[in-house]
């Protein structure tokens, strides 16, 4: 039975059992990925996935569900299962089906040209990568991944109390990592884009990126131990926001697993920081016109010129500390319960460009990658201690490449040491949040090396 035919039997169905309201949350995916290697299609993914949950207010408890087969058993199930789980539930939090709003914002996040991209084109567009990632420098002996990868997807909530909306949005990157060897020293190098326009897939710059980085890998040692100025490279700054995004979360903080509880309307940063979650940025793959209760989004700054202006919030959060939701309502898939989480999430950029900013700087280093951003960070505290590779900064100028050390702080602290931002923002890896960030002058931290 296809999703309009289903959803109305679910409804009919769910509206004689005594439910004081019930939604439904459909997620649709179709997900290409290929990879090649020796001039070689080695792999060839086409998947395309269907989820639909439920979830129903029974006795003011919420009970959810969900299902990937659209049928009339699946109709029963969904229900009763709502219905057990709630009567499970001991949490006395407040919970609620949204009534809906006045407008949501248009958004174009499908963009044709992906969808016009054929299989054949796809394929040679990641042999030509594979192909510049081993002819750029002859100490590149090996591509050791290169990946093209396109997704496409939809999501619709429809509820009892008339919200019927939905989107759909697509998105297409390519990864190459490569392989430099000069006698007995062994170096890698990354680069990756994402993208809702074919036409910044460059595949010149992602393997010039990633050969650099490699080949320069080659000559990388550490520095001595000390205090050092610092620099964080966009993507190194991205992954480290990344980690540590859930302080600002509202259910973090009233579950006491963030610093940030009661904080808002203080200094928490320098005035050179604020953080901006726009759920409508053009570049960024996590836009979305509404969240996954069907609140409508906006964008707002969550950290203004260095003050925490709001947490992140749900509609559930947003009761229990009496104020308005920010449309941050979250799913990690269709069957996950609602959270809280950002949509695209960034450092705001500047106009100084990154030049500028390792000039200001002068002496220190740059770092470009970190790496144990699971083990090495304490999401509670902030304290973090991560392998690091990177640039010696001699009079604002890159030099010799830097490895085999370790960065360590204080995320907090490091929020308020912060001097500048670049103005080069990028977007790590899509998902259900894309964090960014330019290139960040981190001031003075400590680095553990020889």
């Amino acid at each position: 039975m296809n999703l309009d035919v289903f959803l109305k039997k679910l409804f009919d169905k769910a509206g004689t059992q005594g439910f004081e309201a019930f939604e439904a949350y459909c997620a649709t995916g179709e997900q290409f990925e290929l990879s090649v290697f020796g001039g070689e299609l080695i792999e060839y993914n086409v998947a395309g996935s269907l989820g639909v949950s439920f979830r129903a207010l029974h006795r003011g408890k919420m009970g959810y569900s969900f299902t990937q087969v659209l049928d009339e058993e699946a109709i029963d199930l969904l229900i009763e299962a709502a219905r057990e789980n709630a009567e499970l539930i001991e949490n006395e939090d407040e919970q609620f089906i949204y009534g809906g709003d006045a407008k949501y914002p248009a958004l174009d996040l499908l963009s044709p040209a992906i969808e016009k991209m054929s299989a054949a084109e796809k394929i040679e567009m990641a042999l030509a990568l594979e192909k510049k990632g081993t002819t750029l420098d002859p100490r590149v002996t090996q591509v050791e991944t290169c990946v093209l990868m396109s997704m496409a997807g939809g999501r619709r909530i429809v509820n009892s109390k008339g919200v019927d909306v939905s989107y759909q949005d697509n998105g297409i990157g390519i990864y190459l990592s490569v392989v430099a060897r000069d006698g007995e020293k062994v170096a890698s190098g990354t680069k990756y884009i994402f993208t809702r326009d074919p036409k910044e897939l460059d595949i010149d710059a992602v393997a010039q990126a990633a050969v650099k980085e490699a080949v320069d890998g080659l000559e990388a040692k550490p520095v001595k131990s000390g205090n050092y100025r610092v620099a964080l490279r966009n993507d190194a700054a991205a992954s480290l926001l990344n980690t540590f995004a859930s302080v600002f979360s509202a259910d973090m903080a009233q579950k006491g697993l963030s610093l940030l509880k009661d904080r808002e309307g203080t200094q928490i940063a320098s005035e050179a920081v604020t953080l901006i979650d726009d759920p409508h940025h053009g570049k960024a793959l996590a836009s979305t016109p509404f969240d996954a209760e069907g609140v409508a989004t906006a964008k707002r700054a969550i950290v203004e010129n260095g003050t925490l202006t709001t947490l992140l919030h749900n509609l559930k959060t947003a009761k229990k500390q009496g104020v308005q939701t920010t449309g941050n309502a979250s799913k990690g898939s269709y069957a996950a319960p609602i959270g809280v989480a950002p949509s695209n999430f960034y450092v705001q950029p500047s106009d100084q460009s990154p030049e500028r900013l390792l000039g200001d700087i002068g002496d220190g280093l740059l770092i470009t990658e970190l790496s144990g951003l699971h083990s090495g960070a304490n999401g509670i505290s902030g304290d973090f201690s991560l392998g690091a590779k990177g640039y010696v900064i001699t009079g604002g100028v890159l030099g010799e490449a830097v490895n085999q050390i370790t960065i360590a702080g204080n995320f907090f602290e490091l929020l308020k040491g912060i001097r500048a931002a670049g103005s080069d923002l990028r977007f790590g890896f899509p998902g259900g949040s894309c964090v960014g960030s330019p290139m960040l002058d981190a001031g003075e931290l400590a680095i553990a090396g020889e």
